[in-house]
């Protein structure tokens, strides 16, 4: 206990220029100079994993160890630090944190691992804070996902920094002056006693403060004292990403040399090897440099990208056979079939079981089944996958956009058959990601490369790469049975699906008031690999559950809202944000013919999220003209950052909806780019009306992805009620050529 206690203390030191950092000490022994070269020059500081540096010019930086990827955790995370240091927010500036292996984010592995240990009582704090920032190092946890930013780094690291470093403050500030602590006023970046008159700003400060006693468990604000938390403050990104100056992957380069560029391709089928590739062409073209049979893909580099590419277009390979080779779409669905029929009523893997599902069906005035499915689904990010890698003297530097750093540089050593600090990586803004960079495919991909040219290489995939070469969505299948009495009320459910990735629970329903609930998964091999796309398990399963609510109530004869609102007596978050959205949508009214509504609501990363959606019929297709949104995520840091995530998973939700589908040929990707595998355009987009409500202060939830998992069902709910059609199989264009 005693030393888990001293490893997990929090404290404070001096960079170049007086700068107060504050930060979590992992250990005593630290290489102290990696870090100051990292986050500053100079002697003087003897601490790691500082998260806040305050300069002579009064400039406070928020060191922010998650990537940028257009979801404004940068800006959120900063501002939750800034408002509990009580500093300028013109004066706030942000700075990626180095994937040196010391900014892990402890606070997110105990919030996926061990949440019982968030909310630890002061006495023991620090000890679960050494414990779980050892765990996450161990295992390289420095991670942009699950919607976990705000809700566990920002709402606990963050704010604890800013207040310990306020306190710090105000305590050299009344030591210089000799007056009580308690007399000091820390406001705006400013210190003043106002009894002698006396002020100065934090940077004045800063070299003293770093020699105060730093509270371990600061005490922080209650939301009645925040002044920037929960307000609309402009991102601090945009500027850069407005003028061209933002860097994104596609944009590294390496200081004081060429580089050149890499085109690949991988084995259409995974599994396979590259037997034997003729390059005869391809050797011939300008620019060609190298053609590089890597066994597992094929690679060419030239002087350009656009070369590179080209000449890989001629190049002819053969590939070892696997057991995937004549697999397809449709054997893929009959494994899934075979799988739940053996399962049948009661088989398979309970996931959550209350009373007699089984008994309560066969005493149930009324039965409804009803099978669903969902397609592999590929990220699509705009950006596709690339990384700039430089090996040279038994080392390796890469230039990436990457949600996992730390993981990256581990993936990269082991390939490279180094050890992880002979690795550094360079991590720049994200063009997208949606999970699909949470793999390291692509950097080891890149390394491997550029030791076997022997100079730096750029890598880019193209956009045929990027969609055949994915961690998808997994496809999957789903079958609900479930009974009602005859005044319509739900006596049981029972449920079996064929898929579970992450996170766990996303197939319950415990927020519904259901007496006899059984829940099971009839495992069934895949043969694609897959991986975590936005809101994981969440996007599929809840398609699937309020898509089958929906069909109960039109079972019972009941209005679709009015019948969810009665299950969800005993869930008074749940229904609170249910009676909102329909309030905004103004349920119940009337539309024109061939127009209509549907509803939908899912629990994820601890929000909870209600849309309605309103489609027409338009030349025998459906539109999606307007989605009202209302979530509960306990408490929204910044809400127009908040509003813009729902938006986000709105249309990236649609997209998965109306048009994703990856589909599979003697066991290769069919899709290739946006002709084949479309997206929701400008002119598709609907309108989206989004609000909050902020209903517990004390447990946050996430932004990125609780978006997306109600539109689905709210629009394919509401094309049943415009035209009486059930979609029962995503993507739902398929039903309308």
């Amino acid at each position: 206990m005693n030393k888990w206690t001293r490893r997990g203390f929090i404290g404070a030191g001096v960079l170049t220029g007086g700068a107060l950092v504050v930060g979590v000490a992992v250990r005593p022994g630290n290489p102290v100079d990696k870090l100051r070269g990292d986050v500053a020059s100079g002697p003087g500081e003897e601490l790691v994993n500082a998260w806040v540096k305050i300069d002579h010019d009064n400039t406070v930086t928020a060191i922010v160890p998650h990537c940028e990827m257009g979801q404004g955790a940068h800006t959120a995370l900063a501002q939750m630090l800034a408002d509990e240091l009580d500093a300028d927010w013109a004066k706030v500036a942000v700075m990626q944190a180095p994937a040196n292996g010391f900014y892990v984010v402890p606070d997110t592995a105990r919030e996926f691992v061990a949440k019982w240990s968030v909310d630890a009582p002061n006495w023991i704090e620090p000890t679960y804070n050494g414990l779980f920032t050892q765990v996450a190092r161990l295992a390289d946890v420095m991670i942009t996902g699950g919607s976990s930013s705000v809700r566990t780094t920002g709402q606990h690291t963050m704010r604890m920094a800013g207040a310990a470093a306020r306190h710090m403050l105000v305590a050299a500030a009344a030591r210089k002056w000799g007056v009580p602590e308690g007399e000091v006023v820390a406001e705006n970046s400013l210190l003043s006693h106002k009894a002698s008159g006396k002020s100065a700003t934090y940077g004045e400060f800063a070299e003293a403060a770093s020699h105060e006693h730093m509270p371990q468990t600061p005490p922080l604000k209650d939301v009645s004292q925040f002044k920037l938390m929960g307000k609309g403050l402009k991102r601090l990104d945009i500027p850069a990403k407005v003028d061209g100056s933002a860097k994104f992957g596609l944009d590294a380069a390496v200081p004081g040399e060429a580089l050149r560029y890499a085109a690949v391709k991988a084995a259409p089928v995974p599994g396979a090897k590259v037997e034997a590739i003729n390059a005869e062409a391809a050797r011939t073209m300008p620019g060609v440099l190298q053609i590089l049979n890597m066994g597992d893909f094929v690679a060419v580099v030239a002087d350009g990208y656009w070369q590179a590419q080209q000449a890989l277009n001629t190049i002819e390979a053969s590939y070892s056979k696997t057991d995937g080779d004549l697999l397809d779409s449709a054997m893929l669905r009959a494994r899934f079939a075979k799988a739940l029929d053996a399962a049948g009523d009661a088989g398979g893997k309970s996931l959550a079981r209350r009373g007699d599902a089984v008994g309560a069906l066969k005493g149930a005035a009324k039965k409804v089944t009803a099978e669903y499915q969902v397609p592999f689904v590929a990220h699509a990010a705009m950006e596709p996958m690339n990384c700039t890698a430089r090996v040279a003297g038994g080392k390796c530097e890469v230039w990436t956009s990457t949600q996992v750093p730390l993981m990256a540089r581990s993936a990269i050593a082991k390939a490279l058959g180094i050890g992880a600090e002979d690795v550094t990586v360079n991590q720049l803004y994200l063009g997208g990601a949606f999970g699909r960079r949470l793999e390291s495919d692509y950097p080891v991909q890149a390394a491997r490369i550029a030791k076997a040219t022997g100079y730096p290489v750029k890598m880019i995939w193209s956009r045929e790469e990027d969609t055949r070469q994915d961690f998808y969505r997994p496809a999957d299948t789903s079958r609900f049975s479930a009974g009602l009495d005859a005044g319509g009320k739900v006596l049981g459910w029972n449920n079996v699906f064929t898929q579970l990735n992450d996170p766990p629970g996303s197939w319950d329903v415990a927020h519904y008031d259901i007496p006899a609930v059984s829940i099971r998964r009839a495992e069934a091999d895949m043969h694609l690999r897959f991986g975590s796309l936005r809101s994981v398990d969440h996007s599929q399963q809840g398609f699937f559950i309020e898509s089958f609510v929906d069909e109960l109530a039109h079972a019972a004869g009941q209005d679709p809202f009015e019948f969810r609102r009665s299950l969800l007596a005993k869930s008074p978050r749940h229904k609170a944000v249910l009676e909102k959205v329909a309030r905004m949508a103004g349920w119940g009214s009337p539309l024109p013919k061939g127009t209509a509504r549907g509803i939908a609501i899912v629990k994820s990363f601890g929000t909870i999220v209600a849309e309605v959606a309103q489609v027409s019929m338009q030349d025998g297709r459906p539109s999606v003209d307007k989605v009202w949104c209302c979530a509960d995520a306990g408490y929204v840091m910044n809400p127009d950052g908040f509003a813009a995530q729902m938006e986000g998973g709105i249309i990236y939700g649609l997209t998965t909806a109306l048009y994703s589908g990856i589909t599979l040929k003697n066991g290769a990707v069919e899709q290739a780019n946006f002709d084949t595998y479309p997206m929701v355009r400008m002119d598709e987009a609907p309108d989206i009306e989004v609000a909050f409500i902020n209903a517990d202060t004390r447990e946050l939830g996430g932004a990125g992805e609780p978006g997306l998992p109600p539109i689905a069902p709210a629009v394919c709910n509401a094309i049943f009620a415009a035209t009486g059609l059930r979609i029962r199989e995503l993507p739902v264009m398929s039903h309308f050529a």
